[in-house]
Parts: C-alpha cells; structure tokens; sequence
C-alpha cells in the first residue's frame, strides 16, 4: 500500500498516505513550457558522480525486441547490460537501492530463449526481455520471496506465483527482486515507504534525498532509472500508481480479477492486485496482455472470463482524448497549491485535445470510507496472511500473524530500528472474518466506492473516466518520523476493486508528478485509449539525473 491522504483520522494516515502519498501530479514540459521552467530544479547539485550514460536508456519494449530481431542485441546481452546497470547505479554509485536480489539464473535463462528465437520459437513480444519482480511475489527457483523482512529469510516457496510463471511462460527475463515497503506497507503507520528490513531504503532517482513512495518502491525507482524494461508491483490501495507518480513511469492498477494474486504474498484480497509499471503506456498493455487471465487458484479471476483481452495495445490510440467524457474530481485536489496550478493547465490541454471535461465531477462517497477501508484491511491481513504464512513451506520461521509479530519484538534492532508494527497488532486483535464489524465494513467500501462512488458519478454524468492528480511531489526521505505525504486520489478506485491508471504528466519543483485516470470495472480498454493519447500529448517522461538533492 502507499501513504496518502492526511485529511483523515491519525490512525487512518498512515494507510491513507501509502494509498495516496505519491498520488499528486504535474504537466509536462512539452505542455506547459512556462511552468514546468519555473518548477524545474533553480540549483540542483550535481548529477551523482559517475553516472554515465546508459545504451539502453528509455529503450521500449519493442525497440529491444527490435534490437533482438536485427542482432543487434541477443537476450543475454541485454541481461548482462542491465545487471551490470545494477551493479553500477543501483549497488554503486548513487546506490539507488531498488534490487533486493539478483537472479542467479538470469543469464542461463536469457540464453535459453536466444536459443528459441534461433529456432523461430518466439513466444511473443515479452520474449528475451528482462524484467524485475516486486520480493513479495513468489518464485519457486533460488531467489526468495521475503515481502523485505528477516523473518522469511531462508525460505524458498515451493511453487511460482502465477504472475512469475505467466512472465516465464511468455520468454520473459527474471532479472531479480525489487525492494518494498516491507510487508507491502501494512506493518506501521509511522513507516518510510520504500524500506525493508532486509533491504534498507529505497531512494527516489530524481533526488536521492527524496522518497520512491510504496510499497511498490523498487519496482518504480527501477523502471525509472532504466535498470529494466519493466516491472511487476503490487497494490491494495496506491501502492503501483503512486511510486509510479512519484519516479515518474507509467503504473497501472487492473480490475481486481483481471490478475491472479495466487503466490503473492498479501494484504487484504478485497483489494490486492499486481499491476505492471513501465516507462510508456504501450509497454504496460503490453504486460497487461500477458499477465490478464483465469486462475483456478484464485477465484477472483473467474470473472475475468470474457472480459480481459489478449492484446491491451488494440486499444492504445493517438487521438484518444478526442471525444471522451471526462470528469474531474475535484475534491482529490487542494493539497498542493502548485500541484493544483499544475493541473489547472493539464484540465485546459486536455480540452484542447477535444475532450469533454465535466467539472466538478465527484465521487458523492468522498471520504465517507477511510474508516471502513482500514477496518476491512486489518480483519483481512490477520486471515489472509495467516493463510499465506500456514502454506509458504515447512523452511519457513513464522507461521502466522502472531509469531511475525513476536519475531520482529525479538529482533527489533534490526526489524524496528526506525518504526513499529502498531497495524500488525491492531490486526491480530481483530476477530474471524464472520464478524459483524468486518461484514457491515465491507458492505460499506463496496457500496460507497461503488454504487455510491464510482459507478454513481459516471452513471450521472455519462463518463467514460475519472480525473485526478495521482499525488504529490516525492518528499524527503525521514527514517526518524515517517512519510510527509499530503493526499492522492488511489482509494476510490482500490476499495472499489476498479482500474486505475498513472501517467506522467510533467514536473513540479524538480520532481515527477503523474495523473491519473480511473473508471467502472473492466474498463481498462477505455482507460488505456484515454491514457494513451494524453501520453502523446504529454511526451512528460524525462530520464532521472540522479542528483543528490534539488534545491527549492
């Protein structure tokens, strides 16, 4: 989850700001040349010493795809190129610290599929390519699968999740782990998004000093930073669009369904979901294709069934803004005076485009279900991760919520050095998930995210999607006090189960802001049609000089 929305209760804050800390965004350079100047870094330090230009810098999808069908590149080499990228950047250098782990079989796997593509057996467009994988998503080979904690060092799952396999399956490269907010975010409400016991913290590429946001933290800063093609988070609520917002990538959180999280270790299943992140909106319809599909072990999935598509890009389009009905929710705004100057100028160059802006356009929910979502949240990580916990393998040193517990008291100098687990023990203390006060909380997320939320403004005014700034500016990294988020707008779309989706939109002072765009179940197609032709427009994604800091 991501931190956001501090205009709740203090216990909800923590939650709320995983949900929507990253959340707010900026227009890009290309549409508003007057602010983005005035917002760009005045008197940055120096770029990180060493940092050297990257072959494979902002290269798509399709351009190493390209790159594998002329020669020009192999699937090894690439592999090689972006672990020795890691090694440079992420271990070295600025140490942006992203990648909790490396794939030992990274290279034998490459090799393996160059083989394939010597044989004409191309699997199809995620072939040879290399990815990384957030470390809560299980890999049944010899990586771990940790969430970032000392507690399940050691243990390897006995089978992938079905989001590694369906990577595997389509020639994707398993580069390695990327790091987390550990245990997805949920163990504290005074955490630092993007540190893990086991791991440490995550640092934003644009301004080391400055947060990834999470708890997809390594997945974002590393897609950012160009140390993979692409990359798999996870989300219960902000936590793939708002690390997207913040490092400045495109993130998409799917229909809850439209994904099996079989495998992947969880938080809550009212919400959970991966979802890819990538540099460009066509790449992430392109995992979208890849990963969407049924699960027998994950029933959620069943409802997929005729629904998902096998290949999201039919629906990217240029002039996708042209003729869609989109509302503004304004009450996800004011938490930024220049995030809302900002989007004062996306509203207008949308228009442009020849869209048809509803304004205001809000949800008649808004912030009536912060409480609710908790409550559901924790009744749902005691069952939830307690079922995980009994299943992960007999290797394993916890089995449950309670022993995690007591093992991170006795290990606290290094499980706790900076925060506690106070959402950890107000979930063990919740009951069965027979209990009245979980039962009237769910009704309530779903009917006020939903009937009352999403689906209620869009059936009013006749929308084809939902406009909001996704979150704020990145914050200073502040191990001693916790997240400095100000709001975001992830929770509707996360308590709904519903898609949302982050695209760059530009800068403010100095650092990546996105937008994002959310609707009605299985909306998707519509989604990435709209997305797609503010990305044209946009053209905001700018590479990270991985400065120290950024003056403001």
């Amino acid at each position: 989850m991501s931190k956001a929305n501090l205009a709740v209760k203090s216990e909800m804050r923590p939650r709320r700001r995983f949900l929507q800390t990253s959340l707010l965004g900026g227009i890009g350079a290309a549409i508003l040349p007057a602010l983005a100047a005035a917002r760009e870094v005045t008197d940055a330090t120096t770029q990180a010493a060493g940092v050297r230009p990257f072959e494979l810098d902002e290269l798509t999808i399709n351009d190493l795809k390209a790159g594998m069908s002329s020669g020009k590149f192999s699937s090894r080499s690439l592999t090689e190129k972006y672990l020795a990228r890691i090694e440079e950047i992420d271990r070295q250098g600025p140490t942006v610290n992203s990648v909790i782990e490396i794939n030992p079989e990274a290279q034998a796997i490459a090799e393996s599929l160059d083989r394939e593509r010597k044989e004409k057996k191309i699997r199809g467009p995620l072939h040879g390519i290399p990815v990384l994988i957030k470390d809560n998503i299980d890999t049944a080979d010899k990586m771990q699968t940790t969430a970032g904690s000392l507690a399940m060092l050691g243990s390897r799952p006995a089978k992938d999740a079905y989001v590694a396999q369906k990577l595997r399956d389509a020639g994707a490269v398993i580069l390695g782990k990327s790091n987390l907010s550990e245990w997805a975010n949920i163990r504290s409400s005074h955490s630092s998004s993007g540190w893990s016991g086991r791991g440490g913290q995550t640092k934003n590429p644009y301004a080391l000093d400055r947060n990834p946001c999470g708890s997809s933290s390594g997945s974002g800063a590393a897609v950012a930073a160009n140390l993979c093609a692409a990359a798999i988070g996870t989300e219960t609520d902000g936590s793939v669009v708002c690390p997207s917002s913040a490092n400045g990538i495109v993130g998409i959180k799917p229909t809850l369904g439209l994904m099996s999280r079989a495998g992947i270790i969880p938080i809550a299943h009212s919400q959970d979901t991966a979802g890819p992140m990538t540099r460009t909106v066509r790449d992430a319809a392109i995992l979208l294709s890849e990963l969407a599909g049924v699960d027998p072990r994950d029933s959620a999935t069943a409802t997929s069934a005729g629904r998902a598509s096998p290949d999201y890009t039919k629906f990217l389009d240029p002039n996708g803004l042209k003729g869609a009905r989109i509302g503004v929710a304004r009450k996800y705004f004011g938490f930024n005076d220049a995030v809302d100057h900002f989007m004062e100028n996306v509203i207008d160059q949308i228009k442009k485009q020849g869209a048809e802006i509803i304004d205001p356009a809000d949800l008649e929910s808004h912030g009536k279900f912060d409480d609710t979502e908790l409550t559901v949240l924790l009744y749902e990580l005691k069952a939830d991760l307690n079922a995980y916990l009994a299943n992960r393998g007999p290797d394993v040193r916890v089995h449950s919520l309670k022993e995690l517990i007591e093992f991170n008291d006795q290990h606290a100098a290094k499980e706790m050095p900076y925060f506690g687990q106070d959402l950890f023990i107000k979930a063990e203390a919740k009951g069965p998930l027979t209990s009245n006060e979980y039962l009237d909380a769910l009704e309530a997320n779903r009917r006020l995210s939903r009937r009352e939320g999403i689906d209620g403004v869009m059936d009013k005014f006749h929308l084809d999607a939902i406009l909001a700034p996704t979150g704020s500016p990145a914050w200073l990294t502040d191990l001693a006090n916790g997240d400095h988020s100000s709001g975001g707008s992830s929770n509707a779309a996360a308590v709904a189960g519903y898609p949302n989706i982050n695209v760059p939109a530009g800068f403010v002072f100095g650092m990546p802001i996105g937008i994002s765009f959310f609707g009605r179940a299985w909306s998707e197609p519509t989604l990435l049609k709209i997305a797609y032709g503010f990305e044209q427009v946009a053209k905001a994604r700018k590479s990270p000089q991985f400065l120290a800091s950024v003056k403001i």
